[in-house]
């Protein structure tokens, strides 16, 4: 879409703002504030709104907000003065006021640049194939919004497409008005990791979302212990109250507040929760999920967690018992994505290249290299057209040079694949991508300049570059850190491309981003370095680190005895012993493996016999 005004263009599809048909250098949160306020000129935004829907998750300063709106106002030529397009309604918000004429943009001719005339990966005709499971899952959320809760899960391999159904599904309950949706992740932290952490993201969502100051005022009344784990949302007055509220809370105390506050908020609106990646899901949030799907009052609540089975199946993961036991009870649906049939990649291929009819060779060669796996099929054709083997001509696409031609030195793996499109890449961004594939799918450019030991800024102009063209990056908004550090934040399109990433980093080296990054968040979160321990433990022990790795490992299993997750309690110090014994050089190592035992003890105690040992 082309949304034009004054003498100006913002076109959404090639991500630009146009003066005079010139191209206008605008940075990426400036350009998506700009976007908001233009689709949203109908009524007022709200700085809350546009807090939540520009910069999502990450917090972010009044001050951070008012910069990127002094910044789009000049980029198109207005002022808090004058406001002639952009008005300032003190107190509640701003509306965008100008005369907005909105058009498609004009299709692509042959004498264009290729390279101008291929979408970019994020903007490309999403996957067809999907329309069973799609259908499944809307049937699923008729039913809540009568008031059955229900529980879903998605899963697939690796590329298979279960973002992307996430994605589309999310997009219309949106749509659809009145329906609260939030997504919480969970992250590959080699462990046990932070208890409840995607529930808890999910959760910080809502609450800083428009209208969200009722939840976090219903969890205050219903689940003080959850509210006490997001102190963002508490003011420091009330904090020393609440901690007071909450003393000697179990486990059970907070699976049994979350549950009925869950359920009176969903009586009021409904709820759609997403917890992706669930393989690599903390213990606690899977009891969370158990609980939930084994209540039998009525909920307006659907949740949907996505996993790979193939993780879940290998070292007896507790979800594989979970989904079994739900699905012998009738209380969860499973949906299964398989690869894409031949007839799928063909319409893909229509879908693509639009006035081009592709030869049956062309998508059984397709098919066969892939063997119908969406994000293998996404990355061969991208690699095609950057080969020049796609063109534009008159009325559609054209095919150029022979079929034998695309089959030739393509390669067996969608790793492999990943790893030459990686190679294409100026050796700079190479290493930008590296830096942020050591902090993990999601970065900031901070994190990633720590590792590199170069400027902010310009790892934060290589991460925006990559993210507009599609490559390797999508952009997340801003984070802010405690010392005042603002930067951009990324998160890889997807797993696999991280992985690739990843491991391309030789053993030295990678141990030291990790420890450049872990010293640069420690600096950065001084006091408040509570909120990232297991992390941070991560990063100081694959850098070689081991007092600091030892420290933080007590201090994550200090966090998860707070919340009453025994297991994430034994499964962090049982590491720190492992630490302990593989850095016999770690000074007055006899006092902390003494106090990591004090602290088993109890924790081992409180985990039955059966789960106990990590």
């Amino acid at each position: 879409m082309v949304y034009a005004f004054d003498e100006y263009e913002i076109d959404t599809r090639r991500l630009e703002l146009r003066r005079a048909a010139e191209a206008c250098h605008v940075e990426p949160q400036v350009f998506d504030v700009l976007c908001y306020l233009v689709r949203h000129r109908d009524r007022l935004v709200s700085r809350r709104e546009l807090l939540e829907r520009v910069w999502g998750h990450a917090f972010v300063t009044e001050t951070t907000l008012n910069s990127r709106l002094m910044s789009a106002r000049r980029a198109i030529g207005d002022s808090g003065r004058a406001q002639r397009l952009i008005r300032t309604i003190h107190g509640r918000g701003y509306r965008f006021v100008g005369e907005v004429e909105e058009r498609y943009p004009e299709p692509v001719t042959p004498g264009g640049a290729a390279a101008a005339a291929v979408p970019p990966a994020s903007s490309a005709p999403r996957l067809p194939g999907r329309e069973g499971p799609l259908h499944e899952l809307q049937r699923l959320l008729d039913a809540t919004l009568h008031g059955a809760r229900r529980i879903a899960f998605v899963s697939g391999e690796t590329g298979i497409g279960k973002t992307t159904l996430i994605e589309s599904f999310l997009a219309g309950a949106s749509a659809h008005g009145g329906i609260g949706t939030a997504l919480g992740q969970c992250l590959d932290q080699r462990g046990a990791g932070e208890p409840f952490l995607p529930v808890l993201e999910a959760l910080g969502r809502l609450c800083r979302a428009p209208g969200g100051g009722a939840l976090a005022a219903l969890l205050d009344r219903r689940a003080p212990t959850w509210l006490a784990q997001m102190p963002g949302l508490v003011e420091p007055e009330e904090a020393a109250s609440l901690q007071e509220r909450i003393r000697g809370a179990t486990r059970e105390r907070m699976l049994r507040e979350l549950v009925d506050a869950l359920e009176a908020w969903t009586a009021e609106q409904p709820l759609v929760l997403v917890i992706e990646d669930l393989h690599w899901s903390d213990p606690s949030t899977l009891q969370l999920i158990d609980c939930l799907a084994r209540r039998r009052e009525p909920a307006r609540l659907l949740l949907v967690g996505t996993f790979r089975p193939a993780e879940v199946r290998t070292g007896g993961h507790p979800l594989q018992t979970l989904v079994q036991e739900l699905r012998v009870r009738d209380r969860c649906t499973e949906l299964v994505l398989s690869p894409l049939s031949g007839a799928t990649v063909a319409e893909y291929l229509e879908q693509r290249f639009p006035g081009f009819a592709p030869p049956a060779e062309l998508h059984r060669l397709l098919h066969a290299r892939t063997e119908g796996n969406p994000l293998f099929v996404r990355c061969l054709v991208d690699a095609w057209v950057a080969r020049g083997a796609f063109a534009p001509c008159e009325g559609g696409w054209e095919l150029r040079g022979a079929l034998s031609d695309l089959a030739e030195d393509v390669p067996e793996t969608l790793r492999r694949l990943i790893q030459q499109q990686v190679e294409t890449l100026d050796p700079e961004d190479q290493a930008v991508l590296e830096a942020g594939s050591v902090e993990g799918l999601r970065f900031s450019a901070a994190a990633a300049a720590a590792g590199l030991d170069r400027p902010v800024a310009r790892v934060e102009e290589r991460c925006d570059y990559l993210a507009r063209h599609g490559r390797f990056l999508r952009s997340c908004g801003v984070e802010e850190w405690p010392d005042g550090t603002v930067s951009g934040r990324y998160a890889f399109v997807h797993h696999l491309h991280r992985d690739v990433v990843y491991e391309r980093v030789s053993g030295g080296r990678r141990a030291g981003l990790h420890r450049g990054i872990g010293e640069r968040l420690e600096t950065a979160y001084g006091a408040r370095a509570g909120a990232r321990t297991a992390e941070l433990a991560l990063h100081f022990a694959e850098g070689r680190d081991g007092v600091r790795a030892v420290d933080y490992r007590v201090r994550a299993a200090e966090q998860a005895l707070e919340r009453s997750a025994h297991r994430e309690a034994v499964d962090h110090l049982a590491r720190a012993l492992g630490l302990l014994r593989g850095h016999p050089d770690v000074p007055d190592a006899v006092r902390r493996e003494i106090t990591v035992l004090r602290m088993l003890g109890p924790a081992l105690v409180a985990v039955p016999a059966e789960e106990a040992l990590p």
